[in-house]
Parts: structure tokens; sequence; C-alpha cells
């Protein structure tokens, strides 16, 4: 398993070295015609992630185009829908054929019921070789990997230029220095930060950042995988800012009722200063012609400050390897869909960077290819990092990562005292042991 810290610190370093230099039933997969169908889930919408959902369209037509026997069949999902959606299919044996999984914790179930198969030997032949070393290992489950990935992301706070400049806030790097920054908008009449904590994993960006800059790197990961404690009090005393937070009216209005694409348009309509979302959002900053040019000439962002008195370092960040491909165990085109995964991973690197500036698992000379300022900014913070820490949520089973995202939103909500949120944290990852 993918858990601990300092795995994840050497995946960040060889990254940084790299810059410099559906199955189970008849309905799953069918035969149209003479020809074979690949079922296919992803989560990029058109609308909100359209350079993504742009590239996957291409991809497909150049696979369909080399392989005129075989058809892929498209679902598109934003990402709650299709956690969603894949349960149920999971449950009833009904899988596409390929879709998308995250690592760790979150894969453990479906390879312990036996629905993803091996991709050891896609993998095979260079392909293992043109990832980012660490990356596959996050899809590995007792020596196999069951999933390839696309992504590696961080997540840094987006600000919009214009907003700070009106009044004459500077990017902070303490937390006292933000506090104010978002006491000076309130009472401007700006909300300071968008934020759409309906689907809770985002309120947990934050609660993960104030663990990290309060009780230092370790102290989060090292709860989940049971060499620390969740009831830590720098846990405890994450939990109690983030309700400090909620206090000084630091987030747009009903945030916990609204989807993270409903928080993250606050942000891109001007009407929040600040939003803290992982590096994937780049696209809609950069290089995304339908979001207005005055606004991504706006867009700046900024790290995760440092509190006083806390052991946390600022150029610690959030992050990790985002979603992989799997193929399902039950499918009927399990090697025509082995051989479209392999087909897109290599693809998909060769395009991300340049038509949607997204940080690609596989390696990519950036001295090759053009791009945004703002994602080359974001690479050299990130070839400076000091830790790169496991989004909460994926790092834990599914059982105890619900429990953390309910918690999370009852946390944001106030319908839960910091001390019960570290105890009821503890009480159920204790369970699992």
């Amino acid at each position: 398993m993918f858990r601990k810290a300092h795995t994840l610190m050497a995946l960040l370093l060889a990254f940084a070295l790299v810059l410099t230099g559906c199955s189970g039933k008849e309905a799953s997969s069918e035969e149209s015609g003479s020809k074979k169908t690949i079922k296919f889930m992803h989560l990029w919408p058109a609308g909100s992630s359209k350079q993504q959902n742009l590239i996957v369209e291409d991809i497909i037509k150049q696979f369909e185009s080399e392989n005129p026997d075989v058809k892929v069949e498209v679902e598109v999902l934003e990402n709650e829908q299709y956690k969603n959606k894949i349960k149920v299919l999971s449950s009833s044996n009904e899988l596409p054929d390929v879709g998308f999984t995250w690592a760790a914790g979150y894969l453990q179930p479906f390879v312990k019921g036996g629905l993803f198969t091996p991709l050891d030997d896609v993998l095979e032949g260079g392909l293992k070789d043109s990832f980012v070393p660490g990356t596959t290992e996050a899809y590995a489950i007792d020596g196999k990997t069951y999933g390839l990935p696309l992504e590696l992301n961080i997540a840094p706070i987006y600000y919009n230029k214009e907003i700070f400049k009106k009044y004459n806030l500077e990017v902070p790097k303490t937390y006292e220095e933000f506090e104010t920054i978002v006491k000076t908008l309130k009472d401007n009449g700006v909300a300071p930060i968008a934020l759409g904590n309906k689907d809770r994993w985002t309120g947990s960006l934050w609660y993960m950042y104030l663990a990290d800059r309060i009780g230092g790197s370790e102290v989060l990961t090292q709860a989940i995988n049971r060499e620390g404690s969740f009831e830590d009090p720098s846990l405890t005393d994450a939990a109690t800012e983030v309700q400090k937070l909620v206090k000084a009216d630091a987030f747009n209005k009903g945030f916990n009722g609204l989807s993270n694409d409903e928080g993250k348009s606050e942000f891109m309509n001007g009407n929040a200063a600040m939003y803290l979302m992982g590096s994937w959002e780049l696209p809609n900053l950069t290089t995304n012609e339908e979001v207005p040019q005055e606004f991504r000439d706006n867009a700046g962002f900024f790290k995760f400050p440092t509190v006083e008195g806390g052991k946390g370092d600022i150029d610690s960040w959030v992050g990790g390897p985002g979603v992989g491909m799997f193929v399902s165990e039950k499918s009927k085109v399990k090697e025509e869909s082995k051989q479209f995964v392999k087909f897109f991973v290599e693809k998909w690197g060769e395009q991300a960077v340049t038509k949607a500036g997204v940080i690609p698992a596989t390696k990519v000379d950036t001295e090759k290819v053009e791009l945004p300022q703002l994602y080359i900014d974001v690479l050299n913070e990130l070839n400076k990092s000091t830790n790169l820490t496991l989004f909460a949520d994926v790092q834990m089973s599914a059982s105890v990562a619900e429990t953390h995202l309910n918690l999370i939103q009852s946390l944001f909500g106030n319908e839960v005292k910091p001390k019960e949120f570290t105890k009821q944290h503890e009480e159920a990852l204790a369970k699992e042991e």
C-alpha cells in the first residue's frame, strides 16, 4: 500500500528529477456486428473538464482508427456521480470494461473482491519505464498492479490577483497573515474562500493542510496507518481551526450544501477571492478558452501558509497520484481493453501537458514543451517540495473514508466538536486494526 509519507516523498523527488532533464454480464461488453465493443466510463465532462474531455475523444478516435475491429463506447459522469455509479456497478458485477479508479485505500476493496484485473503484463515492454518512478506503485497491492495512473497532483490555494490588488492584499506566508486577509475581504463584502463541501473531500483539503502545518507532515499519515493516533492534539487543534474559519465567515454562503462545481463557480465568476483545489484545475486557469482571458490573466496561487508554533513546512503539499485506469476482471473483451489502456496512457502523456496543462504520471521533459507560466510556476514549486501527503480519504479504507468525509461535513457544519471529531476517527481506524 502506498500510504507512508516517505514513500510519497520518494515519488516526488523522482518526479523533480524527471522535470529537469462492462465486465461481468452479457450487457457489459458486446459485439456490434463484427466489431468488439469496449465500454469505457470516465469523469471528465465536456462542461467542467473541457480540455481533458477533448483529449479523451481524440485518443479514442485514434485508437478506433488503428483498431477498426474495435468500438469504444463512452459514458461520462462528474466526479461524485462517477464514484456513486461505480459502487452500484461493482455490487452487481457490471463494471465497465475500462474505467477510472484511485490509488491506495480506494483501490483495495475492488482488488479484494476480484473486480480489477492485474495490469503488470501491460507494463512490460518499456511502458513501466515511461512512468514517474513510484506512481504505478500507488496502484499496486500484494505485488500486482491494478491501475495505471494518469495524473500527479498537488493542491495550491488559487487566488484572484485583481481582488487582492483592490484591497491591497499580499500573498500570505503565515496563517496569521491569511486570517487578516479573510477578515479584510469579509469586511468588504467579498467571500474570502470558495468552497463546495457537499462533496466533503473538498473540506478535507483544508483540514489536511491545517493538520500538516500544526502537527507536521507525518502526523496525519501516521494516524491513518496506525503508527500514531488520530487523537493526537495537533489533529484536534486542526479541527478547531476549521471551525474558527467557519465562524469567521471565511467561506461562501451555503458552502456545506453546494457541490464542488457550484462552489468553484463562486471563484470562477469573481465572487470569491480564493479557492483551494488540486492542480487538475490548472487547465481552467490557463488553457480553457471558455473561461474569460481576463480572469485567467488574474489567476495566481500560493502555498498554504505556516502556522506559528506549528511543526509544518510551507513546502509540504497535500496531493498524490490522481485517477488511474482499470480493466474489469470480468470483461469479455479483456485483451482489447488492455490494449486500449496501454494506448490511452501513451497518448495521454503526450497531450496532457500541452493541451490541458495537466501534470501526467508519465515522464515529461518540460524544456521541450511550451507551457503557460502559471503551470510552470506550480511545477517549480513541486520541485522544491519537502513532502507530499496523499489525500486522506484515498489513504483510508472505503468505510473509514466514509466516516472521515461525513465527519468533515459535520465539522464544517459545526455539528461535531473537535475532540469528538478526532475521537470518532480514532475509533473507526482502531476497528480495522
